[in-house]
């Protein structure tokens, strides 16, 4: 629950304010939440091998120990970066020549030591992912070793549920709390302009600190009773022992007990081979790769997906993304605990449950071919300015003297229904406020309004924000959304289950950080930047800052955007059904008796030599 709430949820919604306070790129911040899957695919091995014949509840009492280091660490910035000092506020509309106004220049050659901070953020990153590690690996096996095989299931999926709980109160706390100032007290008077800064300034950062110092503690407290736990829970000897073996029938069970592999780091190597050479266990781990790529890729870029498609604000479509991901996943991973635990389903039962979980999915992947919105017409963009101008031109005559920055993004909706990048690319000379309402007026610009039935009398020619969309498709997406969400995650604690079961008893830790790794590596690292690559390819406008260098990108195409990720995520359900068949084609159940048939002796005895 609460590495859920650390790495998935406070990390995430902190990212943005990071990047402004310690003066850092999109990329190296990548590279923070990269971080702690690094840690986790170097060490996942190592620790679910020496681990599995280990003191587990000892290894997870390390496990909270780390996670609440990583914790601090991750907050120590803001204690030794001093106080947050914010310079004169940008305004916004036409600069008329002649009038005074800030001087924008490229200020490269003004260095900060504010970036180098990332290394701290980065160390933090690789101890959560070391305190990660021994929980989904070796926590995942205990709970495994101490309940009846019919009922492992069920409790897996609490345990993943409560994961992907974590990051839906990592969102609302972390959202919570950057609406207090990062200095807590928001300083009267920085500069001679300005004394107060609310939370629609943009040079106002929220309190990102707060929230990882109160998991330090809580995680901490863990620590003592992890500690406490015996090395196999009361009545494990018998549940073990009533529990009848589904291992794939390749010889690989008898060869780990009679060799006693696992027992020292020389039994490494032929234990991972093992492992490599299990053809169901690949199987699946590869599908699950697959799954984990489109997770985690619509885990990163939903709320852009949805601000874009459907012309919402980020942080509405941020938390209507978590209203739809978290609880869809967590629904998910409860209903297919309590089938399989119900139903008393075996291995090759499990995988054939997941043909079926994910044919389902990739059925309601369809939505983003018909539940797609066109884009609102954009002056610069995919219109001219009322016939002056250029597309793919923010500049034209209307605005030509106004000194607009294309570093600011401040769109404005004109009252002839199209949007203008900024108030300044409008033509807008002033503003006033009416009923708190931020209006412009005397925009060269905008054009007359489209309803001319006078019935509407118009006290303003912008209005800050984009304009309202026409498209009504955004129930209809997130009702199917929600349910192909639903129908991927029913695949994820069966596929932990069918891989405890179909490796030896004495390798299932080992065989869950193998998964981790591979789950990592062609998974959760290569999926947001996949995603990332499909959006920024449907980019058609880009921001350029003082410096004339690329930056966000503020306007794309919305229908190639649907159809590259429906293309990506189509492909990935596919490749998955593909291997969950070949696993299922390829299991041989073990034999009905336990002793080891003439010819499984002989093989044994031809690997050993």
């Amino acid at each position: 629950f609460f590495v859920g709430i650390v790495v998935n949820g406070l990390i995430n919604i902190s990212i943005s304010t990071i990047e402004k306070r310690y003066e850092l790129n999109s990329s190296l911040t990548g590279l923070i939440s990269a971080s702690y899957d690094i840690a986790f695919c170097i060490l996942s091995l190592f620790v679910s091998f020496f681990g599995e014949r280990g003191h587990k509840p000892r290894w997870l009492a390390f496990s909270a120990f780390m996670l609440g280091l990583g914790s601090l660490i991750f907050s120590l910035p803001h204690f030794s970066s001093g106080k947050y000092h914010y310079g004169a506020k940008l305004e916004d509309t036409c600069q008329i020549p002649g009038t005074s106004s800030a001087n924008f220049t490229c200020s490269a050659s003004t260095k900060s030591s504010l970036p180098n901070y990332l290394y701290v953020f980065i160390l933090g990153q690789l101890l959560l992912g070391v305190g990660g590690t021994p929980l989904y690996t070796l926590g995942t096996a205990f709970i495994d070793d101490s309940v009846p095989k019919h009922k492992s299931s069920l409790y897996i999926g609490i345990g993943y549920a409560m994961s992907l709980l974590g990051p839906a109160i990592g969102y609302v706390l972390g959202g919570q709390l950057l609406n207090v100032y990062v200095d807590i007290q928001i300083p009267e008077r920085q500069d001679t302009t300005y004394t107060k800064m609310d939370q629609d300034d943009p040079r106002w950062l929220g309190a990102w600190w707060i929230a990882f110092l109160a998991c330090f503690f809580a995680i901490w407290l863990l620590i003592i009773p992890f500690s406490c736990f015996p090395k196999h829970l009361p009545g494990t000897a018998k549940i073990q022992a009533e529990k009848i073996s589904e291992t794939h029938n390749d010889g690989s069970e008898a060869l780990v007990e009679t060799k006693n592999i696992g027992k020292s780091f020389k039994d490494f190597p032929m234990a991972l081979l093992i492992l490599l050479k299990n053809p169901v266990l690949m199987s699946l781990i590869i599908a699950s790769s697959s799954e984990a790529l489109v997770a985690t890729g619509f885990a990163t870029f939903l709320p852009k997906f949805i601000e874009n498609q459907f012309g919402k604000t980020s942080s509405f479509s941020a938390t209507l993304g978590g209203l739809v991901l978290i609880p869809a996943a967590a629904l998910g991973q409860i209903i297919s605990g309590i089938l399989v635990s119900k139903c008393k389903m075996d291995c090759k039962s499990m995988i054939k449950f997941m043909i079926g979980t994910c044919s389902v999915a990739l059925l309601l992947n369809t939505v983003f071919l018909f539940a797609k919105c066109g884009n609102e017409p954009f002056a610069g963009v995919s219109e001219t300015y009322n016939g002056t101008g250029t597309l793919y031109n923010l500049t034209a005559p209307c605005n030509a003297n106004c000194r607009c920055l294309r570093s600011m993004y401040y769109p404005v909706c004109g009252r002839d229904e199209v949007q203008y990048f900024s108030p300044c690319f409008a033509g807008c000379a002033s503003h006033l406020f009416n009923n708190m309402k931020k209006m412009y007026h005397n925009c060269s610009c905008i054009g007359k309004p489209k309803r001319e039935d006078g019935s509407e009398d118009f006290l303003y020619e912008a209005v800050p924000g984009k304009c309202p969309t026409q498209c009504k498709f955004l129930p209809l997406f997130l009702t199917f959304f929600f349910f192909a969400v639903v129908f991927t995650f029913m695949a994820v604690t069966p596929t932990t289950v069918a891989i405890l079961r179909c490796v030896p008893d004495k390798q299932r830790s080992f065989a869950l950080g193998v998964q981790s790794v591979f789950l990592r590596l062609l998974g959760t690292i290569p999926g947001p930047i996949l995603f990332g690559v499909a959006i920024d390819n449907s980019c058609t406008l880009w921001g350029i800052n003082e410096c004339k260098t690329k930056g966000a990108c503020w306007v794309y195409d919305n229908e190639r955007m649907a159809y590259l990720l429906m293309g990506i995520s189509a492909a990935c359900k596919i490749i998955t059904i593909i291997f969950v068949v070949m696993a299922v084609c390829l299991y041989k159940p073990p034999p009905a008796s336990a002793a080891l048939s003439q010819k499984d002796s002989e093989m044994v005895s031809a690997i050993h030599t």
